[in-house]
């Protein structure tokens, strides 16, 4: 499946400032329907009554973190196919591992640009393209 820039996307932090940037990084990419929440929790509630095409976390947050957002959505049979990229200021090994088994589709170390943010879609996009039948 080909990168659908008018897809929905949800862009989850607790930091207004980096909803912000990557709001601004996915314009520069083409995509206008771009959705906000500020917790992993509102992230649930509004994924439960909208589909999006894509997922954008941080890690850390509270009280819900990106790492709970991720198992909680996977979890859910109706959520748990959802391309999911995870973003984190850590490059800690166990993280991208742990996230990794949680079902990520793709991980960003802060600070990142356009470029890198468009190969890490393309990325998930791509790899959802080779799991279709």
């Amino acid at each position: 499946m080909a990168v659908d820039p008018s897809m929905p996307v949800l862009v989850v932090d607790d930091y207004r400032t980096m909803i912000r940037i990557i709001r601004n990084l996915l314009r520069q990419l083409g995509f206008a329907d771009v959705d906000e929440a500020n917790d992993g929790a509102s992230a649930l509630t509004k994924m439960r009554s909208r589909r999006y095409g894509l997922v954008i976390s941080d890690w850390n947050m509270e009280p819900m973190t990106g790492y709970d957002l991720l198992q909680q959505v996977r979890a859910d049979p109706g959520l748990g196919e959802t391309p999911f990229i995870m973003v984190t200021a850590e490059s800690k090994t166990e993280n991208v591992i742990a996230a990794k088994k949680a079902g990520v589709n793709n991980y960003i170390v802060k600070p990142f640009n356009a470029q890198t943010l468009k190969a890490k879609i393309e990325a998930v996009f791509a790899e959802n393209t080779e799991a279709a039948p």
